[in-house]
């Protein structure tokens, strides 16, 4: 048993893959727009500069998956 743990798994085609990414799409964009709100909402200083911070992270991520999305051929 060389492969281990992967040889008794089913493979995952391109189709699932972009499903799963496209699910992180959807709750990262529910995320921005929690901390949009919050961002206007919020009061303080330093609770603003959080909320900004992870909002930007956000961002980047959602950039991030919907370049990984892009690249992925719908088929061969």
């Amino acid at each position: 048993m060389a492969f281990g743990v992967l040889a008794e798994r089913p493979m995952r085609g391109r189709g699932w893959i972009k499903a799963l990414r496209q699910e992180e799409v959807r709750q990262v964009r529910a995320r921005i727009a929690e901390l949009e709100r919050d961002l206007m909402a919020t009061q303080g200083r330093h609770r603003r500069f959080e909320t900004g911070h992870e909002l930007r992270n956000a961002k980047f991520r959602l950039q991030r998956l919907e370049e990984c999305i892009a690249a992925i051929p719908d088929k061969m």
